[in-house]
């Protein structure tokens, strides 16, 4: 889950992580136990943190599959349809957090079988609740606005883009953009984008790459004309501020990194038939993340 706070201060990005089911870990460390759970703070003016927590498979709850709404639970850490909650003690710091979402669009990106899924149930979601750390209080009613996504693949790609980008209502309905590429077998390359304005959802699945800088954080595309709209969308992520995060792999044989903001700024250009251009900006409301060579 990602979400930008409303007033502007920072981010928060929320993960809830079962690695290899069946096979109690690769080592002590955190980020190779079964079950992980994960919270990043993006302040605005200042770097990220991260802090992780490993949980054993003993103390994992999990719906069954194709049973609906979707339950995770492990210790006190849970996610379900439309709320979550946490609580991690790490490195002399605590993370605590009870939220509720709810949202008026779903995307799935993409579906691949056996490769794996990317959706997203909560696309233009609105966060209340709390978050605390270390004592100081995040809260509000709405909180935030952001995304809550759910993937799944037998492995993770050996390169990707990823990024979703809200624009909350004023006075009118809000507009999301989510973007996505992938490595597949056989050379080929996933790459889908879902773009929702004025209630109305639009597919790409050919988006093209104008420039992708993975050291500055950077992605320009554009998706082509078709009979409702076409658009060109930069997304760029806080000069010193790029977040990297180790990822292990799923079969203990080595590590990489992932560069991520959670709080990059973003600006789409929306072409309809017949009408002027429409210009979205944000400087808070998106998220960047990339890894691997394309």
């Amino acid at each position: 889950m990602r979400l930008g706070l409303a007033d502007g201060s920072g981010a928060w990005w929320f993960r809830y992580l079962l690695m290899s089911p069946g096979r109690d870990g690769c080592r002590s460390d955190p980020r190779q136990q079964p079950v992980q759970v994960w919270a990043t703070w993006f302040p605005r003016n200042g770097k990220a943190q991260t802090w992780i927590q490993g949980l054993p498979l003993r103390e994992l709850h999990l719906s069954a599959r194709g049973k609906s709404p979707l339950l995770l639970e492990a210790g006190e850490n849970r996610i379900s349809e439309n709320e979550c909650r946490g609580r991690l003690d790490v490195d002399g710091h605590r993370i605590c957090w009870d939220l509720r979402c709810c949202s008026t669009l779903r995307v799935e990106l993409s579906s691949k079988g056996w490769i794996g899924f990317s959706r997203t149930p909560h696309s233009d979601a609105i966060f209340s609740g709390e978050i605390t750390l270390d004592g100081q209080s995040f809260r509000g009613e709405p909180l935030a606005y952001g995304m809550q996504g759910h993937n799944c693949g037998y492995r993770h790609r050996k390169f990707w883009a990823w990024t979703h980008i809200h624009f909350p209502p004023a006075g009118s309905p809000g507009s999301t953009v989510e973007a996505l590429v992938y490595e597949m077998p056989l050379g080929l390359i996933f790459r889908g984008v879902a773009i929702w304005h004025e209630g109305r959802k639009h597919v790409f699945n050919d988006l093209r790459d104008l420039r992708r800088d993975p050291s500055e954080l950077l992605w320009k595309f554009c998706c082509p004309n078709h009979k409702f709209l076409a658009a060109e969308v930069e997304i760029q992520g806080r000069k010193g501020l790029i977040h990297h995060l180790p990822y292990f792999k799923t079969d203990c044989s080595g590590r990489f990194e992932v560069a991520n903001d959670s709080l990059a700024s973003a600006r789409v250009t929306l072409h309809t038939p017949g009408g002027a251009p429409v210009e979205l900006s944000t400087d808070t409301g998106a998220v960047l993340e990339m890894a691997g060579d394309f």
